[in-house]
């Protein structure tokens, strides 16, 4: 008995002032509860197998961008090393063609080796940056193709005639 008169004066208490969780029913439940009201208009089955489905497709979505993604990298790697195997090719050859006896001739060679491997160098940047920019290109192109499939299906399902 004690307690159910306790409560009664922590009740009539509550209401003569506000207490933090009737702000936070003032800030976030009043106005749920309005979205709750508009979202019972939706023909709620038709709704949730659409919105499953958009879930999936989300993440299908997602997993073929990841995919994209992935092989835009590996196709990166894969070419760094090539260049690289190519680079090393170059200059083994430049040094086992220079000559102990001509030491203005090796420099000359050299200097022409390194001028060609930095324009070299430059290209392949530019080459990798490429390849680089196109996967990432066609990755955000699948998420972003989903996104506006997204926005087209929750203009549909929104406009769909009230009960």
């Amino acid at each position: 008995m004690a307690t159910s008169s306790k409560t009664s004066s922590t009740a009539g208490a509550k209401k003569a002032r506000p207490t933090v969780a009737d702000d936070v029913q003032e800030a976030f439940v009043k106005p749920l509860k309005g979205m709750a009201e508009r979202l019972q208009n939706l023909p709620l089955a038709g709704a949730a197998s659409t919105i499953v489905e958009s879930g999936r497709k989300d993440l299908q979505a997602l997993m073929e961008a990841n995919e994209r993604s992935y092989q835009g990298l590996q196709a990166v790697v894969a070419r760094q090393t090539e260049m690289l195997k190519a680079s090393i090719v170059d200059w083994q050859g430049t040094v086992k063609g220079m000559s102990p006896g001509e030491p203005r001739e090796n420099l000359a060679k050299l200097d022409a080796m390194g001028k060609a491997a930095f324009k070299q160098a430059l290209d392949d940047i530019r080459e990798l940056s490429e390849l680089a920019a196109k996967s990432q290109a066609e990755a955000f192109d699948i998420v972003s193709q989903r996104i506006r499939a997204n926005v087209d299906e929750v203009s549909k399902l929104l406009k769909t005639p009230r009960k």
